[in-house]
């Protein structure tokens, strides 16, 4: 390669550089927006998903000891539907707002078993001795999903049931009126039946904005509580001269995606000749760390590998990260 070509590459990749980290960096800042409501001293922050619920919708969840178990955590606000009603989604149900109907019976289940059944041709259990037939649908419970049906509230809390066992995504699974439950062989024994998540199912057959799902800020100032470390990292040059310098861009956000600053990120470098380097740096305000690397004559055609752990109070992640070297 002739003197005036290297330059001419070494130009262009400075130029680069130059455009690349500020887009990036407003790149992540944006990806990272969170939308602020305003306060309510009758509501409750889930951080396990970055929303709130409140009022009326609020009672209703914590009158079921097993909410979080049988409903999950919340995946939106309260807002007007599509369908035109009031209503707030969880990971496995929907509540809507009838204020047509008296105090104390104005939130209600919606009927997602209903609205999301369509039948795929109904399993032979062959069995009618473990199983109890519903005469208002004509339907059967059976087996382990009738113990977990009766353990979990019955028809009160489910409605009865309106399919027999069917086969839906490569699952065992059997519809009631307000949810769906399904057979997962590969979990323990007495775990084995759970509850479909209906609730972001339905989110997504009625076409509701997606822009709903994003986290919010707490309503009542609760303290933000951090149960899971999310770690990626990207390199700025997929491909490098065996003298050159490198940057690596590490990402640390918390279970919904929000930034975790202060996070302390060991960055392991694994060089072709079995040698390690290490570098310790800690995130940003936006969750975001840049480690700066130069090296020399490191083999043609190499694949260089790098390590990263982060560690946010117990917390941690790892993820890795590569590039080769071209020439």
């Amino acid at each position: 390669m002739s003197g005036g070509m290297f330059l001419s590459i070494m130009k262009s990749i400075k130029i680069m550089k130059k455009i690349f980290i500020p887009i990036a960096t407003a790149f992540l800042l944006l990806s990272l927006w969170i939308p602020v409501h305003a306060q309510s001293t009758d509501s409750e922050y889930f951080s396990e998903t970055g929303h709130n619920v409140a009022g009326e919708f609020l009672t209703f969840y914590k009158s079921n000891p097993n909410a979080a178990y049988v409903y999950g955590y919340p995946i939106t606000e309260q807002f007007n539907s599509r369908d035109g009603k009031s209503v707030q989604y969880f990971q496995r149900a929907r509540l809507e707002y009838r204020s047509d109907l008296p105090e104390g019976q104005r939130v209600q289940l919606t009927p997602l078993g209903r609205e999301m059944y369509v039948s795929t041709g109904i399993l032979n259990v062959g069995n009618s001795f473990a199983c109890r037939t519903y005469t208002e649908t004509g339907f059967a419970v059976c087996f382990a999903f009738l113990e977990f049906f009766d353990a979990n509230g019955g028809a009160a809390q489910f409605g009865y049931t309106i399919s027999g066992f069917e086969y839906h995504e490569d699952k065992i699974v059997q519809y009631f009126e307000r949810a769906r439950l399904e057979w997962q062989p590969w979990r323990a024994e007495g775990y084995r039946v759970v509850i479909s998540d209906m609730g972001r199912a339905y989110f997504d057959r009625l076409g509701e904005d997606p822009a709903l799902l994003a986290p919010v800020s707490s309503l009542n100032n609760a303290p933000r509580v951090v149960s899971e470390l999310r770690v990626r990292a990207f390199v700025w040059k997929a491909v490098t001269l065996a003298n050159d310098d490198q940057l690596f861009f590490v990402i640390v956000q918390d279970q919904n995606m929000q930034p975790i600053s202060d996070a302390s990120c060991t960055a392991v470098v694994n060089w072709p000749n079995g040698a390690k380097d290490s570098t310790v740096i800690r995130s940003d305000a936006n969750g975001v760390g840049i480690i700066s690397l130069a090296f020399q004559n490191q083999p043609y055609g190499s694949l260089i590998y790098t390590d990263i752990t982060c560690t946010y109070n117990e917390l941690s992640g790892k993820t890795t990260t590569s590039f080769r070297i071209w020439y």
